[in-house]
């Protein structure tokens, strides 16, 4: 985007910090940070004698080898030593800041040549050192251990070369904005690439960029972590996390592999856990508001869908004071004008450009009205916000009762969503960039939602991901059409993907999987599944009844959202009645403008793209004269050829693995994009998922999630269990023998000749050439026994072979040497092989058939 010149490259800086090495003494803390060849050093030093107060110093310069190990080896003492692989930040409860480390990472994507990690263990060090004998505070060790309750070691990843708080498409846009703090309405943009002359020799000579992304803290789950680490020259240092779900998987198309990654970004504002966060704030930050992306790659070749899920934008609870499955839904403020909503859609438009499809999943009939009334809000704002929007850009409502779709008799759900996923993705297109191709932009963006946007999200998501992933590859050219069979290998495999992700995220918002999963709306889904989801209702109840407020305040604490203080008066946290007015603190506005105008000049020019992929905001960006710098070589950095790494341990050899595990053992076809008979395959477990969530309390059973309200009531659930008899059942076939046949195409079909018996004549020339073998290679030579024996067996094997020497190899030497006789039908047949061209191995033109058909027959 804003650049069509091939020749003008932008290339993302790499970390140049990517290990680190705490030295801990007594009075102070060195940070020794390098990059991955660790031949380039750089050095923090943290005061721990400062009380009660954070005090860093950066060295300016750099240092090789030799030098830092000269300056460890100055170090008196024997100071404790810690590895890492990144500085996650400085926290600060009521005594003294603790530094937060990364000490183990695991590869699990990689997006090109951009290697994706996860956080496997972290560690915490005290850094201002206990003076004084008096004991700590006793709310010091609460606060800390109320912090340890978000596990970093489940779903939270980070990269050293691409930006994963933003899409594809933003990342892969040309810059127009330079600086920290920028005004686009009233700065001036970087001059048009495309016009832009770059002070080059040659018309087609190439230039590269190097830039610093500006990530998108809505996304940035630890930047209140890193603030004491703004002052920092060396931006390397700051090392940012997401969290949510990234997994990747690969289809096996006929050898080719194709990667299909999906990324899911949780939104860090207006966070935490189910029934305590629900609807938006005045802000119009939304409760559960995830970004999924989901991208295809080939190689060179890179495909992109976004979509996301969020709570329906208005002010809206449930009262959880009464012990009950299924609270009441009730609408705390009234917003006629609202305002609320046009907050939340803006950004949207901002983001994602035009235009917003709202696919509402709640029920719309209901004998006593609970979900119908948030979901009369979101039309209602839909529709009064649409009168101040140009008619080709306003927003779409798609209502579809997923829950009384279900019931009917019948009903396949995927069916009905596949036909609303069609449309959404036509309206909506999808990123596409290739060498030597058109760029494909997508302009505006699906957002689904139900009640908890857990289980019915989540299938909507998968049903508008699978049609989304058959356009994808028929944009890469693998397939013909863009519509993908159930229960086909790709299918199969984009399935799992979406469980994980689903599971995952209900783990983190609901504490539990989910109970109604894709399975249960194509009514394929196996009778022992109920108890199954009766276990993950019981256990999502739990959850949100004893430990959704323990999970809470973790969260509040870890993002900052409350600060203890030992200065400022008030209860502590634990203590709080509510945090309501740490979420919603409202701010009266200053601006005078209309609220009809409630989206800006800037964003409503630039629709239906994305504003923000039009003026691509970096924090550098300066022109480099090498593309082989360390600071842009991704290849290097993909690669790691300077060391010795393991082929099993390579992130894109683990990666192609998986597409053995989606295949059954028996098949006909090889096709991934064929139906096939699934067997019953274990599917892969996500860490998080095995044990603690990572928003969850070390003292909250919180194994398991699931979204039992948000669906349907148990008479329904079983009612439409039931309707799975009889011809919705899935059809079970007995398989055919296998045989040559069934399973390969005929030598006739692609050859054109079938395989017969030889005939006598053929035979004995291959005994002849089998007997030939064996008396050059030594194999058939006669044993050593009697003289006659040996020569009666020689005979046997020279019967019929006449041996006739081109050359008299033995009167032969260096001085003169007999050329052997060439007739002059050989000399013909060379001859006319040199008139021939020399890439007769490329496909021939029509004209050049015939002389190579000649040629062929004067063999």
């Amino acid at each position: 985007m804003n650049n069509d010149n091939p020749n003008i490259v932008f290339n993302p800086l790499i970390s140049c910090i990517q290990k680190v090495v705490l030295y801990e003494t007594r009075t102070r803390l060195y940070l020794v940070g390098s990059n991955n060849r660790e031949t380039r050093f750089r050095l923090l030093t943290i005061d721990r004698l400062a009380h009660n107060r954070l005090s860093i110093e950066e060295n300016a310069n750099e240092f090789n080898s030799q030098e830092i190990r000269r300056f460890v080896a100055s170090l008196t003492g024997s100071p404790r030593v810690i590895s890492a692989y990144g500085v996650l930040g400085f926290v600060r409860f009521l005594e003294g800041y603790y530094l937060l480390l990364v000490t183990k990472r695991k590869c699990c994507a990689h997006i090109g040549r951009h290697l994706v990690y996860t956080i496997k263990d972290t560690v915490m060090v005290r850094v201002n050192e206990v003076t004084s004998q008096r004991p700590p505070h006793p709310n010091e060790v609460r606060y800390k251990r109320m912090f340890s309750n978000i596990d970093l070691r489940s779903n939270f990843y980070f990269s050293y070369s691409y930006d994963l708080t933003r899409t594809l498409q933003y990342n892969e846009s040309a810059p127009r904005f330079v600086g920290a703090k920028v005004d686009l309405d009233r700065d001036e943009p970087l001059p048009d690439w495309n016009s832009l002359t770059n002070n080059v020799e040659q018309t087609h000579e190439r230039v590269d960029y190097a830039f610093r992304s500006d990530s998108r803290k809505r996304f940035v789950w630890n930047a209140y972590l890193l603030q004491p680490m703004e002052g920092i020259m060396l931006k390397d240092w700051l090392l940012e996390i997401t969290h949510g779900f990234v997994s990747q998987s690969c289809i096996s198309i006929f050898g080719r592999h194709v990667n299909v990654c999906l990324i899911a970004r949780r939104s860090s504002r207006f966070a935490g856990t189910r029934f305590l966060k629900r609807g938006a704030n005045f802000q119009g930050d939304v409760a559960n508001e995830v970004e999924t992306e989901q991208i295809v790659s080939d190689g060179q070749r890179m495909c992109a869908f976004t979509q996301m899920r969020g709570s329906i934008p208005s002010h809206w609870s449930q009262d959880i004071s009464k012990m009950v499955p299924k609270p009441q839904i009730q609408l705390d403020i009234c917003d006629p004008y609202a305002q609320t909503p046009s907050l939340h859609f803006e950004r949207l438009l901002f983001h994602y450009g035009a235009p917003l499809i709202m696919l509402n999943l709640v029920k719309k009939r209901e004998r006593r009205k609970h979900e119908s009334i948030i979901s009369k809000e979101l039309e209602y704002s839909i529709r009064y916000l649409n009168q101040f929007l140009p008619p080709p850009h306003r927003m779409k409502h798609i209502h579809f009762d997923m829950a009384r779709q279900s019931r009917l008799s019948g009903g396949n759900v995927m069916e009905q969503l596949a036909i609303h996923a069609e449309s959404i993705i036509q309206q909506t297109g999808m990123f596409f960039k290739a060498p030597g191709s058109d760029l494909g932009l997508q302009t505006g963006i699906v957002r689904t939602n139900c009640v908890d946007c857990l289980d019915r999200t989540n299938s909507a998501q998968f049903a508008i991901g699978k049609c989304a992933l058959g356009h994808q590859l028929e944009r890469l050219g693998f397939v013909k059409s863009a519509k993908l069979e159930f229960d086909s290998d790709c299918v199969t495999m984009l399935e799992n993907l979406y469980e994980e992700h689903g599971d995952t995220l209900a783990l983190q918002y609901g504490g539990s999987q989910l109970v109604h999963r894709i399975k249960t709306y194509r009514k394929t889904a196996p009778w022992g599944s109920q108890g199954s989801d009766v276990m993950q209702t019981l256990s999502r109840y739990y959850s949100n009844t004893f430990s959704d407020t323990e999970k809470q305040h973790s969260i509040n604490i870890f993002l900052g959202i409350y600060k203890p203080s030992l200065t400022k008066l008030g209860p502590p946290i634990w203590e709080l009645q509510t945090d309501y007015d740490m979420h919603n603190a409202f701010v009266p506005s200053t601006n005078s403008k209309p609220l009809t105008d409630w989206v800006r000049h800037k964003v409503r020019e630039c629709l239906p793209h994305s504003c923000a992929d039009s003026n691509k905001l970096v924090r550098e960006l300066f022109r480099v004269h090498s593309s082989g710098l360390e600071m842009i070589d991704g290849y290097s950095n993909y690669h790691q050829s300077f060391k010795w790494t393991d082929f099993s341990e390579h992130i894109a050899f683990e990666i192609c693995q998986l597409a053995m595990r989606y295949m059954p053992t028996f098949r006909t076809n090889y096709s991934p994009f064929q139906r096939q008979i699934q067997t019953s395959r274990k599917a892969r477990q996500n860490p998080s998922m095995t044990g603690q969530s990572s928003t969850g309390s070390m003292n909250s059973n919180s194994s398991s999630s699931s979204e039992g309200d948000d669906s349907s009531s148990d008479e329904e659930l079983s009612a439409s269990f039931a309707e799975k008899d009889g011809t919705n059942q899935t059809e079970s076939t007995e398989p055919a023998a296998l045989t040559l046949a069934s399973s390969l195409p005929t030598m006739e079909e692609i050859y054109g000749c079938s395989i017969s018996a030889p005939s006598k004549h053929s035979m004995a020339i291959y005994k002849k050439y089998v007997q030939m073998g064996k008396l050059s290679s030594g194999g058939a030579r006669p044993a050593q026994t009697a003289v006659a024996q040996r020569d009666q067996e020689l005979a046997k094997i020279m019967r019929g072979i006449t041996l006739r020497p081109l050359s008299d190899y033995g009167t032969d030497s260096y001085l003169s040497v007999r050329p052997p006789v060439v007739s002059q039908e050989s000399k013909l047949v060379y001859a006319e092989y040199c008139r021939t061209r020399s890439t007769f191995n490329a496909v021939p033109k029509l004209e050049q058939f015939d002389v190579l058909y000649q040629y062929v027959q004067a063999l």
